[in-house]
């Protein structure tokens, strides 16, 4: 029963339902995708044989790679928002199991760089594959009209949420 409640809360609303049915059936489909988003997250974790916080600053780390941009151990201390002794751990962690070596910046010797080896592209890649392919199966079933409502839709959630999310942070009305 406890299992129960931990799975079905993430779908119900902490304000008053839409007014109308087919807006309800919007949000329920919504705080559905969040909880099987959450589902899909906990299972690339669990392929990838990583702690979240790991399997994220690997993720940060392939992405940047793959964009040709050179991160230190103090970029991935911005990036996860966490201690120097939690990155050095994480860091640590990923260099011994393979996935991540050091390299020493070509002008300063007192820099090293954080690179992802070809095991860690894999593993990122395999933990998050089904996923996005998922998406992006779902996505090409559309027609192009609905698509781009959809795609409206989304954007304008988005919005509203990063600018509550900001005047929140501006007013200092975040819990501790």
């Amino acid at each position: 029963m406890p299992q129960n409640i931990v799975r079905h809360e993430a779908e119900h609303l902490y304000a008053d339902p839409p007014q109308s049915s087919a807006g309800r059936e919007l949000s329920e489909a919504i705080l559905r995708l969040r909880r099987a988003e959450h589902v899909q997250a906990d299972r690339a974790q669990e392929r990838a044989g990583l702690s979240s916080l790991d399997l994220t600053a690997l993720r940060y780390l392939v992405q940047a790679y793959r964009d040709e941009r050179d991160v230190s151990p103090k970029d991935l201390l911005v990036m996860l928002t966490t201690s120097s002794a939690t990155v050095t751990n994480v860091v640590e962690r990923l260099v011994t199991r393979g996935l991540v070596e050091r390299v020493q910046h070509p002008h300063d010797r007192r820099a090293v760089y954080l690179v992802p080896t070809p095991d860690a592209l894999r593993v990122v890649d395999q933990a998050h594959a089904a996923h996005h392919t998922a998406v992006v199966e779902v996505i090409d079933e559309l027609t192009p009209e609905q698509a781009a409502t959809t795609a409206a839709f989304v954007s304008r959630l988005a919005e509203r949420l990063d600018r509550l999310d900001q005047f929140e942070r501006a007013k200092g009305e975040f819990l501790h």
